[in-house]
């Protein structure tokens, strides 16, 4: 009975994970491809999937086969004969063919997956054709730069759809990994190397999601790393150049409308600045960007990655970030805030806006 009991349990244990493995959003699932890298990936995996099944349903049908037609009946012991060369043959040549049709596709889309040559080409004018964005990740937030556009941000990746979008990927601190699973597969950001990729988003996915995805971090890089989470905003081109425009048009730090906003940056300023930036120009050495740049932080749709951008999480991530990201940088690097003091850099944070 005990034995039954267990079976029992783990039954209904196979058949909640069978059935939560099914639920998900759009925006976070990789069975629902969203850009081109996605589509092909997703491509691969069910002609795997479709070769084991047919593998899986052949051998069951022998085996059953086999197990009522050649059952024992007495205790005459059968003619005893050697192996059906032209069987073995065959179950030596099928297997062969089986994984030629997985591995050629498999070897030419990881070839295609990985060309990047691209990313270096020119127009007559010297200008770079591709889009190129340099990836940080750092313990536990991340950091986007544009390069050739002469922008960074930070937490919120912004990215034309239908278009390819290059990516220069590496770490600061350990070793983190890039993921946004409806575009595509991760890739690792390592401390001393730079790994290189490419992605599409697709217009059509991104109406579906209202222009989000998200993206996170596959790679077990400490005690938050389940909390690295980053937006991904896919906006049409036009949208996108706009964005681009707003941002490079910001050359000071936005001024704030009220006494208590401008309590809040004087704060900031005393306390904040050596570390955040609210300006997002590229120009600050990588070296000396040692938190996110909050530039646009009141557009943002998030704090800290995770919680939604409102007075009261923003207030709760100052007065304590251990709560909300246990071992993050921010945590233990400046003296305890008073109520007055944090309800000031709130006002301060929530207007720093680059979107009108």
């Amino acid at each position: 009975m005990k034995r039954l009991a267990k079976w029992r349990l783990f039954s209904l244990f196979t058949l909640m994970a069978l059935f939560l493995s099914g639920c998900g959003k759009p925006y976070l699932s990789t069975l629902r491809p969203a850009g081109e890298v996605a589509k092909r990936q997703y491509d691969l995996m069910i002609l795997s999937t479709v070769i084991m099944v047919i593998v899986i349903a052949v051998v069951t049908i022998i085996f059953i086969i086999v197990l009522f037609r050649f059952r024992r009946k007495d205790d005459k012991i059968p003619k005893q004969v050697e192996g059906n060369h032209k069987l073995e043959i065959i179950w030596t040549v099928i297997p062969i063919i089986l994984l030629l049709i997985l591995a050629v596709p498999t070897v030419l889309e990881t070839f295609r997956l990985a060309d990047v040559s691209a990313m270096d080409k020119k127009d007559e004018d010297g200008n770079p054709n591709a889009l190129v964005i340099n990836v940080r990740a750092n313990l536990y937030w991340w950091e986007f730069e544009y390069p050739n556009e002469k922008i960074v941000t930070s937490q919120e990746l912004v990215v034309p759809t239908d278009q390819k979008v290059y990516f220069n990927l590496k770490a600061s601190d350990v070793k983190h990994s890039f993921w946004v699973p409806a575009a595509g597969g991760k890739m690792d950001t390592n401390t001393d190397n730079i790994n290189k990729f490419w992605l599409v988003f697709d217009s059509e996915a991104a109406e579906d999601t209202n222009g989000v995805f998200y993206g996170k971090c596959a790679e077990l890089c400490g005690p938050s790393h389940a909390l690295m989470d980053f937006k991904v905003k896919a906006l049409p081109k036009a949208e996108f150049d706009a964005w681009v425009a707003a941002m490079q048009g910001v050359k000071e730090p936005a001024v704030p409308e009220t006494a208590l906003a401008q309590e809040g940056q004087e704060i900031f300023t005393k306390s904040c600045i050596g570390c955040h930036a609210v300006t997002p120009s590229n120009e600050t050495p990588e070296a000396a960007r040692r938190a996110p740049n909050l530039a646009d932080f009141g557009d943002r749709e998030y704090v800290a990655g995770i919680l939604k951008n409102n007075e009261e999480n923003i207030k709760k991530w100052l007065n304590d970030p251990e709560t909300v990201k246990p071992a993050n940088k921010m945590t233990g690097t400046y003296g305890k805030l008073t109520p007055d003091q944090i309800d000031a850099l709130t006002a301060y944070l929530m207007g720093l806006k680059v979107e009108k």
